[in-house]
């Protein structure tokens, strides 16, 4: 090959749902761009940084679609190098990897095994490709021997001084390293499962310094840090705080003495999401959101009075319709009050009264409080019986 071109994507999360709604179908369409695009792009190897499924024991569906993206991608033409994010089970993810490897899927899933590349010869010369699995740091500072390591920066720093000092040992290859951390400086979304560790989650992007490019995952928009330092994203939105994201992969290429170029590839989006908001009528009739039919749709409904059953009759016309939230106009504003504050100084009346009026918008009537009065004495006469 003249010279290596990669493809750099993470945050797969084969298996996850998006508010209960299953993602399996969109997750294959997206996942089958990919080997169209490196078949159409010449891609050489697809970079993978970690979280291929979302969680460490997937179903078996979630295994199906996995092994048909990386079967699609292979028979497309390129290599895979792989490594376990912190939603993966980085032994389940490794079975068989010497047998994968024979195939061109390189599954660098081991601690002890960080500092050996993966090897790829182009007419520049090699290429040393590094996959560091995810680092919990309890567990890998003792499996990397540096037991006063100190948090994500400290086994990170370890992991990398052992890729730096096999880089010393093959002059003139370039460099590659998978990784999947919080670099400072990346912008997270609700999306993400917390990696934080005594309330330090964040590593400096220096202790990348010196490689030719470092292929992020964990943070799922796509994100530059530095002309090396990139996050690929996840491939589909799975908050509604990704609902502007254009997700996208990066194709990288190395020259002669380096990063050459990297550019930036847009995915297709299998499902949409959208946000709504109006009284239920409105949302149920106004031909203007028919936009929004086959979007996944996040809905506040403003009515006075909260609407019943207002779910199912959303997905009548909106059948991905998965959040709900009910926010009357002209409603108390505010943060909300601790229950001890709310009722200090209340009588229970006071206290009914004023439940009923943030359940359904109104105060009760006249013939409701002689209700709520004689349950309450009920109540009471009850209580003192005992």
């Amino acid at each position: 090959m003249a010279t290596v071109r990669f493809l750099h994507t993470s945050d797969w999360h084969i298996g996850r749902t998006f508010h209960g709604a299953d993602l399996l179908a969109e997750q294959e369409a997206v996942l089958g761009h990919l080997a169209g695009l490196v078949a159409g792009e010449a891609i050489d190897v697809v970079l993978v940084a970690g979280d291929i499924y979302d969680r460490a024991v997937p179903s078996a569906e979630a295994v199906r679609v996995a092994t048909a993206a990386v079967a699609r991608i292979r028979a497309a033409g390129a290599q895979l190098v792989v490594t376990p994010g912190n939603h993966d089970s980085a032994p389940r993810l490794g079975a068989f990897a010497e047998f994968a490897a024979a195939g061109g899927l390189h599954l660098r899933t081991t601690v002890g095994g960080l500092a050996e590349p993966v090897l790829f010869e182009d007419a520049h010369g090699p290429v040393a490709v590094y996959g560091i699995p995810y680092l919990e740091p309890e567990p890998a500072r003792h499996a990397l021997g540096v037991p006063d390591a100190r948090g994500h920066t400290g086994v990170l720093t370890e992991a990398m001084r052992r890729i730096r000092a096999d880089l010393e040992t093959r002059p003139g290859a370039r460099s590659v390293v998978l990784a999947h951390a919080f670099v400072t400086g990346g912008e997270p979304a609700e999306s993400e499962r917390t990696i934080a560790v005594g309330g330090v989650e964040q590593v400096p992007g220096s202790i990348f310094d010196g490689v030719g490019y470092v292929a992020l995952g964990h943070l799922h928009g796509p994100q530059t840090l530095a002309e090396h330092l990139r996050y690929s994203g996840s491939p589909l939105a799975y908050s509604f705080s990704e609902a502007r994201q254009r997700k996208s992969v990066w194709l990288v290429d190395l020259g002669a003495d380096g990063l050459a170029e990297v550019r930036r590839h847009e995915l297709p989006v299998p499902r949409a999401l959208a946000t709504l908001r109006g009284e239920i009528e409105d949302l149920l009739n106004d031909p203007a959101h028919d936009e929004h039919l086959g979007h996944f749709l996040s809905v506040t409904v403003t009515d006075r009075v909260r609407p019943v059953d207002a779910m199912r009759r959303l997905r009548e016309r909106f059948p991905y319709a998965v959040h709900l939230e009910w926010e009357h106009e002209g409603g108390h504003a505010g943060a909300p009050l601790r229950y001890s504050d709310a009722v200090r100084g209340r009588t229970d009346i006071e206290v009914s009264r004023s439940f009923l009026d943030d359940c359904r918008g109104a105060p009760p009537t006249e013939s409701e409080e002689q209700l709520l009065f004689r349950a309450l004495e009920a109540a009471d006469r009850g209580a003192l019986a005992k």
